[in-house]
């Protein structure tokens, strides 16, 4: 039905607008009675977040070597979507899409380092306020600077970039224990040796990484930053959940992990499990490891806590693996995807999706229907209640919910992607991808041929030309928001 509005139909910025929220209405009429069933208070939320986790790097997807039972469980206990996707090929625009449910360059999120959440973008956290709840962000944030005043990070305290600060503590966030962007993902705060990847030639080892915590304006975090930084985040985390269980309060707990970004480096006892392999591979599978076992604290807690069947979980990487190759630490993989990291196609942005909700989910639950992190923001709203049309604006995802429930397999609004000059569209059987404006759109049978390598632009042109289509109106909608149009 969809597709044959947008075949015969003119879309300029606001029927778009029109046509989403149409949709949003009928899925949320379909699913309201659902949800009230399940959610007799409003679930706590907490949505995890690896760095550069290929669609290959986990256990449950048979990985010959690495180890994450906790992982392993929490999908076991829940749904594991096998096409879920980032909302990019790379950090920024993914998180903006967490954030916001919107397409990152609607409103300037170009790619790593560019851009930031403006003040009129709706957050997550300033949406579920409206509910009373209390918010924390911890890890990595990458949407912004966080201070004008102090030399940090990539873009901190640079005059360049002054009208580019945009902190978690002015976006709806009570608690903050963020940096702005990678950190070592071991004693995050010292310079590593240079073959653990990506460390600037300005950085000496041993000293200071010239990138830190921040807890608040002007609040420098200086405690309990040795050792495993996914154990240095969970810190922070578990006491957030304490105190808001103590206080009576849902939370929305948002965790963005900076493993396994380089600069890649594990711990000697997280080594020790893959001392048989490369000293590459001990780094980087160690570190995936670490990472797994703060998950298990984390469900450990929501038990000892008793909340873990009123707590809703997520996760998922904010893109496919670093490197062209896997080479040095960079030994992440796509699992026969094809491309990496800052790619469009499968093996750049396809990445592991899990919800888990005991007691409410299945257990062992698996959806086919393609889904992508700009589905977050629908998917809380509708869970909560919360009208989206009060916000005057096109969103790019739905309520992925019913798909976790089993009751919807197919998906009616495509996921739209563009980066750069790369571009690509998605819906349940066919994707279509372009390198630049100037080279034709590729067509694959992306459930048939996960790994493209079957164009069948020419066997099938009708259907090219349908999803091209589809394409060209949802950039007229993006490129009007880029305009402000929205506000």
């Amino acid at each position: 039905m969809l597709n044959s509005i947008f075949k015969k139909t003119f879309l300029n910025h606001i029927y778009f607008f029109i046509l989403i929220t149409f949709f949003s209405c009928v899925e949320k009429q379909k699913n309201t009675s659902e949800v009230k069933e399940i959610a007799i208070k409003p679930p706590n939320i907490i949505l995890l977040m690896a760095d550069d986790q290929g669609w290959g790097d986990i256990g449950y997807n048979d990985h010959p070597y690495l180890k994450t039972p906790n992982l392993d469980a929490m999908a076991a206990n829940g749904a594991v979507f096998n096409r879920f996707y980032a909302g990019s090929a790379v950090c920024s625009p993914t998180r903006g899409s967490v954030m916001t449910g919107r397409h990152p360059m609607r409103y300037g999120i170009c790619y790593a380092n560019c851009g930031h959440i403006k003040k009129e973008e709706v957050t997550l956290a300033e949406m579920v306020k409206e509910k009373g709840y209390t918010t924390g962000h911890f890890g990595k944030w990458h949407l912004g600077t966080l201070t004008r005043d102090t030399l940090d990070a990539n873009r901190g305290g640079n005059p360049k970039y002054d009208n580019d600060y945009a902190p978690p503590w002015e976006h709806g966030f009570d608690i903050s224990f963020v940096t702005e962007s990678k950190v070592p993902t071991y004693n995050p705060m010292i310079t590593p040796p240079a073959n653990s990847g990506d460390v600037n030639g300005k950085l000496k080892e041993g000293k200071p990484f010239n990138t830190f915590y921040w807890t608040g304006p002007n609040q420098i975090e200086t405690e309990n930053l040795e050792g495993d930084d996914s154990r240095v985040i969970m810190d922070r985390v578990i006491p957030f959940i304490e105190d808001a269980v103590n206080s009576e309060k849902s939370f929305l707990s948002i965790v963005w992990f900076h493993t396994p970004h380089l600069p890649v480096i594990a711990g000697e006892d997280h080594k020790k499990e893959y001392s048989e392999l490369s000293e590459d591979q001990q780094h980087y599978y160690g570190v995936l490891t670490a990472l797994d076992e703060q998950i298990g604290r984390l469900r450990t807690e929501l038990r000892t806590l008793g909340i873990e069947d009123n707590t809703i979980l997520f996760y998922t990487s904010d893109n496919g693996p670093e490197g062209k190759l896997v080479t040095d630490r960079t030994q992440g993989i796509t699992k026969g995807l094809k491309g990496r990291k800052r790619s469009l196609y499968e093996g750049g942005i396809r990445v592991p999706g899990i919800i888990e909700w005991a007691g409410t989910i299945k257990p062992n639950t698996k959806v086919n229907a393609p889904c992508f992190t700009s589905d977050y923001f629908p998917t809380i709203a509708n869970l909560l209640e919360i009208d989206l049309k009060k916000y005057k604006r096109p969103y790019d995802g739905v309520d992925i919910l019913p798909f976790a429930l089993q009751t919807k397999k197919e998906r009616f609004v495509p996921l739209a992607f563009s980066i750069e000059n790369y571009a690509a569209l998605i819906e349940n059987k066919y994707k279509i991808h372009r390198i630049d404006p100037k080279s034709p759109f590729e067509l694959y049978d992306i459930v048939n041929d996960p790994a493209e390598k079957n164009n069948l632009s020419k066997e099938n042109p009708e259907k090219l030309n349908e999803m091209v289509s589809l394409w060209d109106n949802w950039e007229k909608s993006r490129a009007a928001s880029a305009q402000g149009k929205d506000y």
